[in-house]
């Protein structure tokens, strides 16, 4: 066994469960605040602080605790030789799948209105469409974005598909790039998002792409549904979108300002539904193992699993 020592810095993300995990499966020594220590040979790491890992010369792994890495690519002291390995779990997995389920459901089966019926104590019943009558278009056709593609077809959805490069799924009517974009967004009624944050994908929900949804479907306007990265949303873009119904409603779990600021207008929209960043926690139960086993199969000159790809950013 290795006697090298794993840098954990976790801000935020249960850092005491995850020092407990790793102590307990693996005895190496942890640490929180080096300066140079050369023992230090991997790093697990969730919005850890500027210039953490400079002076680390026998640092091997960089391990990502969340789905997304742009926390660690937008530090340019990371060293550009150390590969940086996304932790994929089914349990990550299956979270963001019931996240999208539930709101793809909800939006479907009129849940906003129902409540507000409710609340009034109002006997009425809406018009019921079926799934195959709704196009569900998933941005991000990664792990996740599979995974919610599959749930969302058995269920009867028609589910098209965007990713920046080429990607084919059966059953998915896929689109790629920027000559697929617009053709992707006017054959959807429900957008979902599950795009890495990059310097491509910052900002890119904004009013003109919500513009090309389509209004006219049996769900009486177009959703938006992000659970990938509270900056790839322009959330007063969304706003006007409400305003003037080019989007019907919309559910959101990530922000571009984390906490949102309880002055934010989103939170008191009535055709908003918010939830603070929660759609898919990682459970340092089941995301400690899978990283461990990655380092013991690396020490046995085994290849890295997840890599992510520096030039794209995921």
């Amino acid at each position: 066994m290795s006697t090298g020592r794993i840098l954990l810095e976790v801000n935020s993300f249960q850092p005491k469960r995850w020092e407990e995990l790793i102590g307990a499966q693996r005895k190496i020594a942890l640490e929180r605040s080096p300066e140079i220590d050369p023992s230090i040979t991997y790093a697990v790491l969730w919005k850890q602080k500027p210039n953490l890992l400079a002076g680390l010369p026998n640092l091997k792994v960089i391990f990502s605790v969340g789905a997304g890495v742009d926390h660690i690519m937008e530090d340019a002291t990371i060293p550009a030789n150390i590969p940086v390995v996304r932790v994929v779990a089914d349990d990550l997995t299956r979270h963001m799948v019931e996240y999208v389920v539930w709101r793809v459901l909800d939006h479907h089966r009129q849940g906003r209105h129902y409540r507000e019926y409710q609340r009034l104590r109002a006997w009425h019943e809406l018009p019921q469409s079926n799934a195959s009558d709704i196009s569900v278009g998933i941005m991000g056709l990664g792990q996740l974005g599979q995974a919610a593609a599959r749930a969302l077809m058995a269920l009867g959805f028609r589910v098209n598909g965007w990713s920046r490069r080429a990607a084919e799924m059966e059953g998915v009517n896929s689109f790629a790039g920027e000559a697929g974009l617009t053709p992707f967004l006017n054959a959807t009624d429900i957008l979902v998002v599950l795009l890495p944050l990059t310097k491509a994908t910052t900002g890119i929900i904004d009013y003109q792409l919500l513009r090309k949804l389509r209004r006219d479907n049996r769900l009486g306007g177009a959703v938006l549904i992000n659970g990938g990265r509270g900056r790839l949303q322009k959330e007063a873009d969304i706003l006007r979108a409400l305003e003037d119904e080019t989007l019907k409603e919309a559910s959101l779990d990530v922000f571009q300002i984390e906490p949102l600021p309880k002055t934010s207008p989103l939170w008191s929209h009535p055709a908003v539904f918010i939830t603070p960043h929660a759609a898919a926690t990682s459970d340092p139960m089941h995301l400690v193992p899978i990283m461990l086993e990655q380092i013991k199969a690396y020490e046995r000159g085994e290849p890295l699993q997840n890599l992510v790809d520096r030039e794209s950013g995921y």
